[in-house]
């Protein structure tokens, strides 16, 4: 834990089993770059749930202090939306825009669904057609490709339809200043790479990006971490090879695995009693 924890500039991978002080290690990590004299609001910390952004804040805070509070913390989608409502209207959104939730989406689907199929009672029900909409996203393919591969699964799925489906769903959340949660990783991903002053300032900004469980990272999320990391260099992935989560959200066990590949990372293996570190 220590060698990754008090490791120099640079990217790192670290790799380790359930159990063995991952969590204690990036509390650690913060802590030790706060002691460092890195400002706690230049610290990037991207986690799974919001619960365990919140725990790593809060040990980091009884090592150090209340600097703690000021560090930019929370899920994928948690600060992307913050970047969102501050940003968003280089992309056509408002500061205001709504986020919608899993019922709000579904809804929303089956009113279009009534507009668009020919037989909106033989047409895939609009859970089926958010979760085709939702795997398009994630897996950033083209929604015919994912309706194809539904057609195993669903009888009637008609490619055609649903990308119609899915374009007017994709209009109509603009109209309404709305957002899924898909698309908070679609647009925070959309803001870094179409927008060169934000992107360039936000680079600057991060000195430290520190990402937590990464074997569980999607494309959007690999990608998202990589540009705001190409200034400084300075991104942390801790996760476990052997272990893939969220493998219904598009999850890519290729990205830890090519991590080092991508960014010609420093590998830090555990168990912390046999730390090494090879560029």
């Amino acid at each position: 834990m220590c060698a990754a924890a008090t490791a120099g500039e640079g990217p790192l991978l670290v790799l380790a089993a359930a159990g063995t002080g991952k969590t204690r290690t990036l509390v650690h990590r913060v802590a030790f770059l706060i002691e460092q004299g890195v400002p706690a609001d230049r610290i990037l910390l991207l986690t799974f749930t919001n619960r365990a952004a919140r725990e790593m804040r809060e040990r980091a805070e009884k090592l150090v202090g209340d600097e703690v509070a000021s560090i930019w913390s929370g899920t994928f989608h948690s600060i992307c939306a913050r970047l969102l409502r501050r940003y968003g209207s280089s992309i056509g959104y408002s500061s205001g825009f709504q986020i919608l939730d899993e019922d709000d989406q579904k809804k929303l689907v089956g009113e279009i669904i009534k507009t668009v199929a020919k037989n909106p009672k033989d047409f895939p029900k609009k859970e089926v057609v958010a979760k085709m909409i939702s795997e398009a996203a994630n897996e950033s393919k083209p929604i015919e490709m994912i309706a194809a591969r539904w057609q195993t699964k669903t009888a009637g799925v008609d490619p055609e339809e649903i990308a119609k489906v899915a374009e007017k769903y994709a209009a109509r959340k603009l109209e309404l200043n709305s957002m899924d949660f898909d698309d908070l990783l679609v647009n925070g991903l959309k803001l870094l790479k179409t927008q060169d002053r934000i992107r360039e300032m936000l680079q600057e900004h991060f000195l430290h990006i520190l990402v937590d469980e990464y074997q569980d990272t999607n494309g959007l999320q690999a990608e998202f971490t990589d540009i705001l990391a190409e200034r400084h260099r300075n991104i942390m992935a801790v996760g476990d090879d052997f272990q893939c989560i969220y493998t219904w959200r598009g999850a890519q066990i290729e990205n830890i695995m090519e991590f080092p590949k991508r960014s010609s990372a420093t590998t830090v293996p555990f168990p912390a009693s046999s730390m090494s570190q090879t560029s």
